[in-house]
């Protein structure tokens, strides 16, 4: 069984490394569906839509409305700073690429139900363009203590 579920958020970025228009700050109204395969849980659900929502929108709090910065852009985030911005710095290039990885590992993180077996996260970042990514959500390994 999978169910999904829709976000959206609005975020500024730019790629400093691009060759194009993406090297200037920008933003886009994003919209990301997170997946969830699995069995039903004795509920007769795969997850109950309002844990996964409590489970996403803090992430999504975080970026609304945010600049999503590189850590080594150095100028954008000097900029920032002066004007007291929204921002959240990251390790990785701001592409909807790696967006979309981060959120599938901030899911994983997060702790998931023992009966989900995947999660496949799609980001939108127009109405034409999107990355997706999927994860096998390796089943709880349980110790016996003897």
């Amino acid at each position: 069984m999978k169910i999904a579920k829709e976000f959206n958020w609005e975020m500024g970025h730019r790629l400093p490394e691009h060759f194009g228009k993406c090297k200037n700050i920008h933003g886009h109204s994003y919209k990301m569906t997170v997946e969830l395969e699995g069995s039903l849980n004795d509920k007769g659900m795969v997850m109950d839509y309002y844990d996964l929502k409590k489970m996403i929108n803090p992430l999504i709090e975080k970026l609304d409305h945010a600049f999503m910065v590189y850590e080594k852009d150095e100028a954008v985030l000097e900029f920032l700073n002066k004007i007291n911005s929204k921002k959240v710095i990251v390790n990785f290039e701001s592409t909807v690429e790696n967006i979309t990885k981060f959120f599938l590992e901030e899911i994983r993180k997060s702790g998931l139900p023992s009966n989900i077996k995947k999660v496949k996260v799609r980001i939108c970042e127009s109405p034409d363009d999107y990355a997706e990514e999927e994860m096998e959500v390796p089943p709880v390994k349980i110790t016996r203590f003897t």
